[in-house]
C-alpha cells in the first residue's frame, strides 16, 4: 500500500454495484459519491427520504456510469432491513459486488429500536448484521463494516447486550456496538473462508473525522490522553483537529476497492494513534480476533434478529 493512497488510486469500478448504508451524509455520502465517480452503480440506503433524495442528486452529478438509486432503510427496524435487502436483491438481479455497512448513531440518550433493542447496539450492529446476512446470496465481492477507535477498551455484554440490568452509559454502549461490528466482520470472514467463498469481509474505521455525529464522540475513547485531545477539539460547537470526510472515508474506500486486500483485514488512518492520516492496515483489537467471542456473538445475533446466517 502506498503511504498516501487516495481516491485517485481507485481502479475503474465500471460494471460493479455497491450498496452504501447511511449514504445521505458524511462518510457514507462521500463513499457513494466516489464509487459512482469511478463508474460503479451505487445504491444509497438511507433512512430519511428527504435527505436521501438530496444525496442522490449529489451522487448523480458525480456519477460516471450507471445511475445511482435510492433504497429506504431504517437499521433500527428489522422489518425495514428485510424490505431493503429484498429491494436491493431485486434491483441488482442478485449480484452485489460491494456492501459498505457505514451508517450509525453515536452516544445517544438511552433509547430502544422498533424491535426493543438498545438503540446503538440495535442500529449500528444488529441492523447491519441482519442486512449482511440477508444480502449474502447476492454478494460477489466484499463486505466492509465500519468500526471505530471506540472499540478499543470496549466490552460486549453477551449476557446483557441491551443493558437491561446495568446503568446506561452512552459512550460504553457506542463502544460495544462498534466492537461488535469489528468482531462480526472478522467472524464473517472466517466463516466465508471455511465455506470456500470468494467474498471477503473486512473492517475499517475513520479515525477522528468530522462526520456530524457530535462532540459526544470524545467520551467514547478509553485512552484518557486521546479523550482529552478530542474533548478539547470541540469548542462552541465547532470541530477542531478532526480531518474532513474526504480523508476520513479513505479507509473504507480502500477496503472496498483496492487490489490485494485480504479478508479479515482492518483499515484505519496511519497517523499517530490512528486518529488521522491516509489509510493503512491496522491491528484489530484482541476481542475481534477471538474465535470464541466471534462464534458466541454470531449465535446471539441470529437469536436476537431471527435471521438465518449465510454462511452458517
Amino acid at each position: 500500500m502506498t503511504e498516501r493512497w487516495t481516491d485517485a488510486d481507485i481502479p475503474d469500478q465500471t460494471g460493479r454495484t455497491a450498496l452504501v448504508t447511511g449514504a445521505n451524509s458524511g462518510l457514507g455520502l462521500r463513499t457513494a459519491e466516489v464509487l459512482a465517480s469511478k463508474g460503479a452503480r451505487v445504491l444509497l440506503a438511507c433512512r430519511s427520504a428527504e435527505r436521501g433524495a438530496k444525496a442522490l442528486d449529489i451522487v448523480k452529478t458525480a456519477a460516471a456510469g450507471a445511475e445511482p438509486e435510492l433504497i429506504p432503510l431504517d437499521l433500527s427496524e428489522l422489518a425495514s432491513v428485510r424490505a431493503a435487502a429484498a429491494t436491493a436483491r431485486e434491483l441488482t438481479g442478485d449480484t452485489l459486488d460491494v456492501l459498505v455497512n457505514n451508517a450509525g448513531v453515536m452516544a445517544t440518550a438511552r433509547g430502544r429500536t422498533a424491535d426493543g433493542f438498545e438503540l446503538q447496539f440495535g442500529t449500528n450492529y444488529l441492523g447491519h448484521a441482519a442486512l449482511t446476512w440477508l444480502l449474502m446470496p447476492a454478494l460477489r465481492g466484499r463486505v466492509v463494516t465500519l468500526s471505530s477507535l471506540a472499540a478499543v477498551g470496549a466490552r460486549i455484554h453477551l449476557d446483557d447486550p441491551n443493558g437491561d440490568h446495568r446503568r446506561y452509559n452512552a459512550a460504553a454502549a457506542y463502544g460495544q456496538s462498534k466492537l461488535a461490528c469489528q468482531v462480526f466482520a472478522l467472524e464473517l470472514d472466517r466463516r466465508l473462508r471455511a465455506a470456500g467463498s470468494d467474498v471477503l469481509s473486512v473492517a475499517a474505521h475513520p479515525g477522528y473525522t468530522a462526520t456530524g455525529l457530535g462532540s459526544g464522540m470524545a467520551r467514547s475513547y478509553s485512552n484518557p490522553v486521546v479523550r482529552a485531545v478530542l474533548a478539547g477539539g470541540h469548542r462552541a460547537g465547532e470541530v477542531l483537529f478532526a480531518q474532513n470526510t474526504r480523508i476520513g472515508a479513505l479507509p473504507q474506500l480502500y477496503a472496498a476497492t483496492a487490489d490485494g486486500v485480504e479478508g479479515g483485514s482492518y483499515f484505519g488512518p496511519r497517523g499517530l494513534g490512528n486518529l488521522r492520516g491516509y489509510p493503512a492496515r491496522v491491528p484489530a483489537v484482541a476481542a475481534a480476533r477471538s474465535e470464541s467471542l466471534g462464534s458466541a456473538l454470531w449465535d446471539l445475533t441470529a437469536k436476537l434478529t431471527g435471521v438465518t446466517p449465510d454462511p452458517a
